[in-house]
């Protein structure tokens, strides 16, 4: 039996000097005995796969709507690949995986039904009760919002963890991390979640949206990652069949992982990182695609806002979403007797439009159609 020293030490033996060993977390808001048999890092990984908030991210958007069909990715197949592809990157740059399988497996708990409508919506009508960002509703959620505990609320998850869940980023996300040495840069574990998140949603939202019809082979013509497919699988065109589809896609996730772990590796060279606070002092980020790749991904990216996000469907279906939580949150605030009763108890706590936002940021695609169509349509029962 390997203890949870033995997996200290086994982390000094095989970590790289720039990756964050388990034993020296600063640790914990309020003090637990941990466990024999595994670091500070599995620990939370665990808490946090056992939320309320991370089950139902099963129902909540990442591009299609729940009930558009089974096969299309949700916020949490997309959790889920996230952590696989950092968990990969980790090993190969020789950090922590159970600190980046953590960080990606929070880093969308926050977000509301609907995807990035939902959070547009809440943030427009949050904007005058201290606004809604979903990375902050994650961090609210693992240090309040889940009630598992006697002692304390939330899961008090490590400092690193939260850390890496504030310091979230992508080209559409920007941390705020005032509480948590906002003068550093994330975490190398934490930037592998970001990009891993980045490389995801990227390669699946093509899949998906291949997959819908929505983007036809022939459109990505000219697109020089697609290109780079073909060939390499020996797809002259014409019809897509599913089996090439999933080999191209697997074929762009391994090209893109390849490029990032190289790329990275030699970011960590140049800079001569001796610890992971050395990381964190940089004016950059140490994991990072090569400028090649880095141009090939901006040109797919753009094409995928133009042809996919921007798709008719995709419109009215986020214009549907917007309305939906307007219309469920304005109703909430003008009479919020029609709130559940353990969700009026939170108004002393934490003031009326922050309760509702909480209750509707928790809410599936599927709970949030049914509550609407419960408070709005005539024939529907409450």
């Amino acid at each position: 039996m390997y203890f949870r020293e033995d997996l200290e030490n086994f982390e000094d033996q095989t970590l790289a000097p720039y990756g964050i060993h388990s034993k020296q977390s600063i640790g914990r808001q309020y003090p637990e005995h941990e466990v024999e048999y595994r670091t500070v890092f599995q620990r939370d990984r665990d808490r946090i796969l056992h939320t309320t908030a991370f089950r139902r991210l099963e129902y909540k958007t990442q591009v299609f709507i729940n009930y558009e069909g089974d096969y299309y990715r949700t916020r949490l197949t997309h959790t889920l690949e996230v952590a696989q592809i950092g968990r990969t990157v980790a090993r190969a740059l020789g950090v922590n995986e159970d600190l980046v399988e953590a960080i990606c497996l929070a880093h969308d708990v926050g977000h509301p039904p609907f995807g990035h409508s939902g959070e547009t919506a809440l943030a427009r009508l949050m904007q005058d009760y201290g606004g809604f960002d979903h990375n902050k509703q994650s961090l609210r959620i693992v240090t309040f919002l889940e009630r598992r505990y006697p002692d304390f609320p939330g899961l008090n998850l490590s400092w690193e963890t939260r850390e890496g869940i504030v310091k979230h980023e992508s080209e559409y996300d920007v941390s705020f991390a005032r509480d948590y040495k906002p003068e550093l840069r994330a975490s190398i574990e934490a930037q592998i979640a970001n990009t891993a998140d980045e490389l995801a949603y990227t390669a699946h939202d093509l899949d998906d949206g291949l997959r819908s019809g929505m983007i036809y082979p022939s459109m990505l013509n000219g697109i020089v990652l697609w290109e780079i497919l073909m060939e390499n699988a020996g797809w002259k065109g014409g019809d897509l069949d599913e089996l090439t589809r999933h080999r191209m896609i697997r074929r762009l996730i391994g090209n893109e992982v390849t490029d990032l772990v190289h790329s990275s590796d030699q970011a960590i060279k140049d800079h001569q990182l001796r610890s992971a606070e050395d990381a964190q002092r940089l004016s950059v980020n140490v994991v990072v695609f090569s400028e090649v790749m880095v141009a090939r991904n901006r040109q797919l990216k753009d094409f995928l806002y133009k042809n996919l996000y921007r798709h008719h469907r995709i419109v009215r279906m986020q214009t549907k979403s917007e309305r939906i939580i307007r219309d469920l949150f304005l109703a909430y605030q003008a009479e919020p007797r029609m709130l559940p009763q353990h969700i009026q108890d939170s108004i002393g706590e934490s003031g009326l439009e922050r309760t509702i936002c909480d209750y509707i940021a928790g809410m599936t695609d599927r709970f949030a159609v049914d509550e609407y169509n419960k408070l709005f349509e005539p024939g529907t029962k409450p």
